[in-house]
């Protein structure tokens, strides 16, 4: 992969169970270029191809998590619109993923980014991060996907205040909103989210990211009520709740191993 004045592409980094996404364009608050967004989403799909990973991290390196597009490049390709499809392409596939996903929000983010972080099922947020989306100020009328995840998942109060306004949302604006699902100190961050990581890495695969994957469609009014009974049996029979419940009983720590 090629680096730049700008930085470098995005990394992907697997580590048993657990897999992490770094944003590592810092000197330019890790905006994501045109060929980042599709980097993102092979990335995407190589975790969503290696089952034993269950948390997938999306994070950003330096001061700030992610200022969204560099519009100069899409303003001069002309390609403005190809681009918000793309990122509209990728956020879906974010909120669609098989793991279980966790935004660490390290700093300021902007535009397209939110969106990226809401399409995380947790988001952890530093106490000095700043979010603002300048959609209106700029004349971009921004992505369905977008539009209505911040209605579906934060109601249209706060998405009118968002898109519509371009208010900026400080750290305690966004825990209160449920933008955020916690705030940490900065020297917090990094062990707060491996905590939470690992935490969900000892789950039993079957249940997590079956209930992972109705919960957000549930949400979104798409629930496969067929599927859902299939994977309910399917869990029902594994080996894995038997030893769940079995060393619930016994007060052990059980082994689970997606069967």
């Amino acid at each position: 992969m090629s680096h730049s004045p700008t930085g470098s592409p995005p990394e992907l980094a697997i580590d048993g169970r657990v897999a992490t996404i770094t944003l590592r364009r810092p000197d330019v608050g890790n905006r994501l270029e045109l060929e980042d967004l599709e980097l993102l989403r092979a990335q995407l799909r190589e975790v969503n191809a290696t089952p034993g990973v269950l948390v997938l991290r999306l994070r950003g390196q330096g001061r700030h998590f992610c200022s969204g597009f560099n519009l100069g490049q899409t303003a001069e390709r002309g390609a403005v619109a190809a681009a918000g499809e793309s990122f509209e392409a990728l956020a879906g596939e974010i909120e669609q993923a098989r793991p279980v996903t966790v935004a660490a929000i390290n700093g300021g983010f902007h535009g397209g980014a939110t969106d990226l972080a809401l399409a995380c099922d947790f988001r952890i947020g530093v106490a000095e991060a700043r979010m603002f989306v300048p959609a209106a100020q700029i004349g971009i009328l921004f992505y369905r996907g977008g539009m209505e995840r911040y209605v579906r998942l934060l109601g249209l109060r706060v998405a009118r205040r968002v898109l519509l306004a371009a208010e900026t949302l400080d750290a305690t604006q966004m825990l209160a909103c449920g933008f955020l699902d916690q705030v940490v100190e900065a020297d917090a961050l990094a062990p707060t989210v491996d905590e939470l990581s690992q935490h969900l890495a000892g789950m039993a695969p079957l249940a997590l990211l079956g209930m992972k994957k109705h919960l957000n469609r549930i949400a979104a009014g798409t629930l496969d009520a067929a599927e859902l009974r299939r994977d309910i049996a399917h869990a029902d029979a594994s080996q894995d709740q038997r030893d769940g419940i079995a060393a619930r009983v016994h007060k052990r720590k059980p082994e689970f191993h997606g069967c």
